[in-house]
């Protein structure tokens, strides 16, 4: 059997797009192609199985996803000998690889736009490191495969030598995202307040996100209303100070609340309680909150900008990411134009219906096998 390993190390105890990534290949490839044996590697506080298929191996790595032993020394941490292909799943194509690989690079902010890019250790260390993996990935792999066509057309726009080599897969949203009700008791286990309406922003706090963005945008919009809050739900959520000082200057701080990362279900019940998603971002490869709050039945504002356009597809309202006033405009109209909201919430449905996560990994695995036939 045809051996490809697929990199999972991103699913774990915290949820992430990139994991929600990784877990459909490993949910799909096998089934899809049973003729081949698949290797997940995964990470030490993984889930025990990640896929129950019968030509799948799950192999602990202890390095973490990006760290020096992956950039540089993967091979000699992962039984890689005998593998036919290699997928790289999360931006940075490992050193000393002797078959093919296909890279997924999301988006390439670490070299266009590193000041929206969240620094665990120095900014320029991990610039270097960031740029030094992508930049191997655009050379030296054999496909790379996007989560949208905006970013495919973006790595062209950097690279045009990367034609015939890019390949857009867009990403899909899992079944637990629908429309529900009855979601007060949910709502009050996360300690919300009770009748009130409520703006969510979703996503890790990281720059390219744009919460400070959110607060400016909300504190425009519903600045007098009391009857509105704002709730975000945030990964990566240690240091929200520096938000929090400017809920307070901008006089909102006591309708602004702050979750860290909260399961599917709960997740589910704040879409389907929103009022709106307000989605600010600077950048976004494809945008997971869009696709599922719009599969949820929950309206969108966002930017006019990078993948978010092509996700929303017209089923939400757009703004200029730079333009507090249109944006909060277009906030004011969901909250306050009779039958809006609605008719947006119908919209998105439709919309979350076309993306599929199993075409996704269609779509890779048909990167695979032209890689493999080449």
């Amino acid at each position: 059997m045809t051996k490809v390993c697929v990199d999972c190390r991103y699913i774990g105890p915290r949820p992430s797009g990139i994991g929600k990534v990784q877990q459909a290949l490993a949910d799909y490839l096998p089934g899809l192609a049973p003729e081949m044996e698949f290797i997940f590697l995964k990470r030490t506080d993984a889930p025990a199985q990640l896929s129950n298929a019968t030509n799948v191996r799950e192999v602990v790595v202890h390095a973490a996803a990006n760290s020096p032993a992956t950039m540089w020394w993967l091979p000699r941490v992962a039984p890689l000998g005998d593998v036919r292909l290699f997928h790289a799943t999360f931006n940075i194509m490992p050193a000393g690889l002797t078959m093919p690989c296909v890279t997924t690079v999301h988006d390439i902010m670490w070299l266009t736009n590193p000041q929206w890019c969240k620094a665990r250790f120095s900014r320029p260390v991990e610039r270097r490191f960031y740029r030094h993996g992508i930049n191997r990935a655009l050379r030296r792999s054999a496909a790379i495969t996007t989560v949208s066509e905006a970013s495919k057309q973006e790595l062209l726009r950097w690279n045009p030598a990367l034609a015939g080599r890019v390949h857009a897969a867009l990403l899909g949203a899992s079944d637990v995202y629908r429309p529900v009700s009855n979601t007060s008791e949910q709502l009050a286990g996360l300690g919300l307040p009770a009748g009130k309406r409520f703006v969510l922003t979703v996503g890790q706090y990281v720059p390219y996100k744009n919460h400070e963005g959110a607060l400016r945008v909300f504190a425009e919009a519903c600045g007098s209303r009391e009857d509105v809050h704002l709730v975000f739900v945030q990964r990566l959520s240690r240091n929200t100070e520096d938000l929090r000082a400017l809920a307070a200057a901008l006089g909102i701080a006591e309708r602004v609340h702050f979750l860290e990362a909260v399961d599917d279900a709960s997740l589910v019940a704040l879409y389907g309680a929103a009022a709106c998603l307000l989605h600010p971002s600077y950048c976004e490869g494809f945008g997971l909150p869009l696709l599922e709050a719009m599969a949820c039945g929950c309206p969108v504002v966002a930017s006019d900008h990078s993948a978010m356009p092509e996700v929303l597809g017209g089923a939400g309202l757009l703004a200029p990411v730079h333009d507090t006033a249109a944006m909060a405009n277009a906030l004011r109209r969901v909250l306050d134009e009779p039958g809006l909201a609605e008719t947006l919430g119908k919209a998105g449905v439709a919309r979350a219906e076309t993306f599929s996560w199993k075409r996704f990994a269609v779509q890779n695995l048909e990167v695979y096998r032209g890689v493999l036939g080449s």
